[in-house]
């Protein structure tokens, strides 16, 4: 099994101020810890959205145009999954920067699509899912993850302990405390 791991690095951080791929926890960018975190349970690791901000990652831009949100980040991964023989795609934010051992596991656990139900930014993604996502964006102005999951037939999963996103400088400082 070919699975890519999508690290979706193109929101604009509003709560946050600045860019949150780049905010430091314990001497380290936000999106360093996401990459190494998810490294080991993937095949292959890419930054998508945004701009490129690890040298030693692909980046992929957002899919059709930049300013889509999260699933222009997503559309651009299953799109590269699909040209590049994965099965599909795993996708995180750069603000996670604490996963699970067996994130990978969990999410493919139900057999198709899926996403945790408190972060749906966080699931797994089919790689022939991509004309399906490319359709969907085309079609819905929301570009809701929670409504492109529902279009997906994605399974909505719970983990018994919440993984840590970082949406504010509070949150940041309370993770490193």
């Amino acid at each position: 099994m070919r699975i890519l791991g999508a690290i979706l690095a193109g929101g604009q951080a509003r709560r946050f101020g600045s860019n949150k791929a780049l905010a430091r926890l314990h001497g380290e960018p936000l999106i360093a810890h996401a990459a190494r975190a998810l490294a080991p349970q993937v095949t292959a690791v890419a930054v998508c959205g945004g701009e490129p901000l690890l040298p030693d990652l692909p980046h992929l831009p957002d899919r059709p145009a930049p300013g889509l949100g999260p699933l222009g980040g997503l559309a651009a991964a299953l799109a590269h999954a699909q040209e590049r023989g994965f099965d599909g795609v795993v996708s995180v934010g750069c603000d996670t920067p604490l996963l699970p051992d067996d994130l990978v596991a969990r999410l493919r656990a139900p057999g198709g699509a899926s996403f945790l139900d408190a972060m749906p930014l966080i699931g797994w993604w089919p790689s022939a899912l991509a004309p399906a996502l490319d359709a969907f964006l085309a079609s819905d102005p929301r570009r809701s993850l929670r409504g492109w999951g529902a279009a997906a037939g994605a399974t909505v999963l719970s983990l018994p302990q919440p993984i840590p996103n970082i949406n504010t400088p509070a949150d940041l400082a309370e993770l490193a405390g």
